[in-house]
């Protein structure tokens, strides 16, 4: 597991899970912003699991949880890969963005951690990419962000 980048997986589904707990630690919300902030989270992270959905069905067999590219997987630059590289770390963001906003302060510093975490793996990912396909090159330069639209 270990050659294909097992350890950014691990570290990534680590916090994902401390991200889910957060929400049994405190401290809370304030009470008078808590109902907006959970429906607002609500909105956030269906957002961001249809645009992860998306991102998934686009890169078909070629997705994988570990940074090292399917073997022979073509490069996916359409869809939502035409908007960001890396488009299901994005819709996951959205997603632990939206599940913080429900859980408190606790799961957003974690959310924060996971994004960090995700855009080193993006780094990662795209020296692998670059490594296995000559267009990859062309492709970053036409879609300059990595997660987030005219941010980074």
């Amino acid at each position: 597991m270990s050659g294909r980048g097992g350890g950014w997986v691990v570290a990534q589904f680590a916090l994902m899970a401390l991200c889910f707990l957060a929400v049994v630690v405190p401290p809370d919300w304030p009470a008078r912003i808590r109902t907006v902030l959970s429906a607002a989270g609500a909105v956030v992270a269906l957002c961001g699991v249809a645009f992860a959905v998306w991102a998934s069905r686009a890169l078909g067999r070629a997705l994988t949880p570990f940074p090292r590219p399917v073997e022979g997987a073509p490069l996916v630059a359409s869809g939502p890969y035409g908007i960001v590289r890396h488009p299901f770390y994005a819709g996951g963001l959205l997603f632990f963005t939206g599940w913080s906003l429900f859980a408190g302060p606790v799961a957003l510093a974690l959310t924060c951690a996971l994004g960090v975490l995700w855009a080193c793996k993006a780094a990662v990912e795209e020296r692998y990419l670059a490594a296995v396909h000559p267009g990859f090159a062309a492709y970053a330069a036409r879609v300059s962000r990595r997660l987030v639209p005219g941010v980074y």
